[in-house]
């Protein structure tokens, strides 16, 4: 029995229990849209640029911990999507790019909107340096095959995106059923590599003889959805716990043993605890340079005067920026399941580091009292920690948090509590200006249940407002807090600091400030818009926010001033060498 390639690549989605595609028309890709449109099962999620498809799809796939699925044409649909699927790239996210391309009979020939100025029909080719692996499927009988290996490959080992470019003629070409038969009864996940016991032991046992242990963590952990065992595991030897920015959120914040954040926009007392420690055993972090301070031994990780265990899902990242003593490849939540029965063999009674948890708890608190005067002033513009303390005292503790870039993340990461492993969406690989908005989009249609809040700046909001059209379509109640400093405001400091201008980062002049009212923009959308006009209206106005159910904008004046930093970045050396500059305030 025969059917059309599109409605069988329907039928395997729904297989796979797809529920959400997020995409884009174009002429390339309509007959699969049409194939959609008759499945009860899985909706098309419309938007008005294909990075808001991919950040969307990233979000979703963030909070399922499955594959998100995204449809683009080709060309410029194609290119357009390409930001959003090397942020899920860097933040090792699952994702299945699904795209039309030219007629197969029309390779040669330049059709509209192919990229061919180098080669013919290989315009896929552009995903090649951050996808897993990308296809062209020039065959109807070979597409089945390929879109069952391409989800099996995003979502095995490190997970990460995939592109299956299909001409737009396969889709509409006959296929012999017989060949998704195969495919729809395979096997929808594969088994993962667990932990040697003689290595897990070996490791267990550094860690007893240290006098200073420390457990390094990153997003692998939440990937892994090995939050319990982490927490399970540091608890039974009472070992410190340091994050990346992407690990933020593998153990709630509020827990004891939690130090914060490293690097650059880490605490100083975590930072001066990492780089002192004996003893390291890093879960699922590549060591980014922002988290590790440019390398640099003085201020995040002395490695290997500090030696280090790593222990990951993929073999590129072990021992790749520092020396190991012991490197092992392993799945997070089989590897610490073995490492919890290993530790209750060895060390039955448990390990007590009383003097370490007040340590921790003093400097928690030392944090608050630096942060309490800017948390409770009434200055107008807003200051920035207070829109981050009251954000966090209104949210209930399973809130999805969503940002983007600037404060918003690096103030998230190092002073607002994640209070629920895997509730944190950060762009932390990629640093992606625009990810937080559609982000939000995509958690909120995986939660619908959720409160979820996306904290952007007005330079990220600014990039794909059009989120909200999508958000008013699909009626996918998100809140956006707009924190509005009318400037590309972290780069805005760093260029003043540095060259004492803030030439091309900030909005507008003296004559003509161009403040843009994020409010009003959402209003234009159909869609709730709230401008606050003093810091007394913030929470309030996220309370009703919250409370009607709806996508709302809420725009809050900010004043531009820097995170605190405590680490280093390698780019002040090379913009100011020889002086002490960090970012500044600008106005």
């Amino acid at each position: 029995m025969k059917d059309l390639v599109s409605n069988q690549i329907v039928r395997y989605l729904e297989a796979r229990d797809v529920e959400h595609v997020f995409g884009l028309c174009g002429h390339t890709n309509i007959a699969l849209l049409a194939a959609l449109e008759k499945s009860e099962q899985i909706s098309f999620v419309n938007v008005r640029h294909e990075q808001i498809a991919a950040h969307a799809a990233d979000g979703y796939a963030r909070v399922t911990k499955r594959a998100g699925v995204v449809l683009t044409h080709l060309g410029p649909g194609l290119t357009n999507a390409t930001t959003g699927v090397a942020n899920a790239a860097l933040d090792s996210i699952p994702m299945v790019v699904i795209a039309g391309d030219v007629p197969t009979h029309y390779f040669g020939k330049h059709p509209h909107q192919e990229i061919n100025l180098h080669a013919d029909a290989a315009q896929y080719e552009i995903y090649r340096p951050f996808v897993k692996r990308a296809w062209r499927v020039d065959q109807p009988h070979l597409v089945a095959e390929v879109l069952d290996k391409a989800f099996t490959l995003a979502e095995s080992g490190r997970p990460g995106p995939v592109l299956v470019d299909v001409p737009m003629d396969v889709f509409s070409a006959e296929v012999e059923v017989a060949s998704f038969d195969k495919v729809v009864g395979n096997t929808r996940a594969l088994a993962k590599p667990s932990l040697d016991e003689a290595v897990a032991e070996q490791m267990v046992q550094n860690l007893l003889d240290a006098e200073r242990p420390v457990l390094y963590v990153g997003g692998g952990i939440i990937a892994a959805d090995a939050s319990a065992e982490l927490a399970e595991f540091a608890g039974l030897l009472s070992l410190p716990i340091a994050h990346s920015l992407m690990g933020k959120g593998a153990v709630p914040d509020d827990n004891p043993l939690v130090l914060g954040m490293t690097g650059f926009w880490g605490t100083g007392f975590t930072n001066e605890t990492t780089r002192t420690a004996d003893w390291i055993l890093a879960l699922g972090t590549r060591f980014a340079e922002a988290d590790s301070s440019s390398w640099y031994a003085e201020y995040t990780f002395d490695i290997p005067a500090t030696r280090l265990m790593q222990i990951d899902i993929d073999p590129a990242e072990l021992g790749r920026n520092y020396p190991l003593a012991l490197g092992a490849l392993a799945d997070l939540k089989s590897a610490l399941g073995v490492l919890i029965r290993v530790a209750r063999r060895v060390a039955p009674s448990g390990v007590r580091r009383d003097a370490l948890l007040a340590r921790i708890a003093e400097s928690r608190a030392a944090v608050k009292r630096e942060n309490a005067a800017a948390q409770a002033s009434d200055a107008w513009p807003m200051r920035p920690e207070r829109i981050l303390s009251e954000t966090r005292a209104v949210l209930p503790a399973d809130a999805i948090i969503t940002t983007d870039v600037g404060w918003n993340k690096n103030g998230v990461g190092q002073q607002f509590d994640i209070l629920t492993p895997g509730t944190f969406l950060t762009p932390g690989g990629f640093a992606t200006m625009g990810f937080g908005a559609p982000a939000a989009v995509g958690a909120k249609i995986a939660h619908p249940g959720r409160v979820v809040v996306s904290l952007v700046g007005d330079g990220g909001f600014g990039q794909n407002p059009a989120v909200l059209a999508t958000a008013r379509e699909e009626n996918v109640a998100a809140i956006w807090v707009v924190m509005n400093n009318n400037a590309f405001g972290t780069i805005a400091g760093l260029e003043k600091a540095a060259f004492d201008t803030t030439y091309g980062t900030v909005f507008g002049n003296g004559d003509d400030p161009m403040y843009t009212d994020y409010a009003a923009i959402a209003r234009a959308y159909g869609i709730a818009g709230i401008k606050v006009d003093s810091a007394a209206e913030f929470r309030p106005a996220l309370e009703q926010a919250i409370a009607l159910g709806a996508p709302v904008v809420i725009d809050v004046s900010m004043v531009n001033v820097p995170t605190p930093t405590t680490g280093h970045w390698n780019i002040l050396d090379i913009y100011t060498p020889g002086e002490t500059v960090e970012h500044v305030a600008t106005h």
